[in-house]
């Protein structure tokens, strides 16, 4: 389970929780503009636009989890189990694998506007990368600065539907988690006022009380409403710092906590890594389960020219500040 969200202040912010019981290896991973990506039925991109995102590497190829483009343009897939379906190839469309499909739109296209146009002729295939990676059924975010898509491949063909809340978690299929949003239009950052019984007293005793009725529990269903609640009602400068801190904190609504969330085979869902990447300037900031201090990987730093992959192994370990280890104390009288 996973949730993806945006976020606007001077620059625009893009990011996701990864949650599930494992890690599969992956890194901070750039590709270049001119990396070589070959496509299963579509001719190979040699050259695109520079890409920076969260992927894992196999066979030289960078299976990207979410990532941005140098244009500012960002994706995201997550789970999307037993809703997603995909087809054989099929002549005269535009036949890309889903696990091409992040690498082919970013490599494309500088704007939802340009994805739009993309995706009238798309059918993303079942098409595998490798036998023992069968294909992940998933539905993807895709956002710039001016508006979100949500893209989902059903049996009844491929469906995309604007995203005015810029958030994306799991199922249900997203018609269905926005309708859901109608039933907490009464929730707000405010006090409430009294509507059970003019003629009780009833009062306000604590702050936060607009939001009761906030779903609190780890379902992909109530992590959308709560995730979209904060991220909606979301206030902070418009500095970096500021920025980046306030992504974490909506996204930091939703984390998974081990021990919370069985699955069927007796593990535990974590949030393996949280990601907030700057759209407008390439810097891509994550934290990881074990270690929450904000590590970042400026894509401008590299040579977008290059021919090569480059990346960036997650730092995994807790970074802890002794603070009276490294700083004098002030003594006060």
């Amino acid at each position: 389970m996973c949730t993806a969200a945006t976020y606007k202040t001077k620059d625009f912010y893009f990011g996701r929780t990864l949650d599930h019981s494992c890690s599969y290896g992956e890194e901070v991973v750039i590709t270049p503009r001119n990396y070589f990506l070959p496509f299963c039925h579509k001719k190979a991109l040699e050259s695109h636009y520079g890409i920076i995102g969260m992927a894992h590497v196999a066979k030289g190829y960078p299976l990207y989890y979410d990532a941005v483009n140098e244009k500012g343009l960002g994706m995201a897939g997550l789970n999307f189990v037993g809703n997603a379906a995909y087809r054989g190839a099929e002549p005269d469309r535009d036949n890309v694998a889903q696990f091409e499909f992040i690498p082919w739109v970013l490599g494309k296209c500088g704007s939802v506007k340009e994805v739009r146009a993309l995706l009238e002729n798309l059918n993303l295939t079942g098409t595998v990368f490798d036998r023992c990676l069968p294909a992940a059924q998933l539905h993807w975010l895709i956002a710039d600065r001016l508006e979100s898509i949500t893209v989902e491949s059903v049996k009844e063909g491929l469906r995309v539907y604007d995203n005015p809340v810029g958030i994306l978690t799991n199922n249900p299929p997203f018609p269905e988690q926005l309708f859901r949003l109608n039933d907490y239009m009464h929730l707000s950052p405010k006090e409430p006022e009294n509507r059970f019984a003019f003629q009780l007293p009833l009062s306000v005793y604590s702050l936060g009380m607009g939001a009761m009725g906030l779903p609190g529990d780890l379902s992909s269903g109530s992590r959308f409403v709560r995730a979209a609640f904060t991220k909606m009602n979301s206030v902070s400068g418009e500095s970096e710092s500021e920025s980046v801190s306030q992504f974490f904190h909506i996204l930091g609504s939703v984390q998974q906590t081990r021990g919370c969330c069985q699955t069927g085979n007796r593990e535990y869902e974590i949030t393996v890594y949280t990601s907030c990447c700057n759209a407008d300037r390439g810097i891509y900031y994550y934290t990881t389960y074990e270690n929450h201090q904000i590590t970042a990987v400026d894509m401008g730093r590299e040579d977008l020219d290059g021919r090569e992959l480059v990346c960036y192994p997650l730092i995994l370990k807790e970074q802890i500040r002794l603070q009276n280890e490294q700083e004098q104390r002030i003594k006060r009288h």
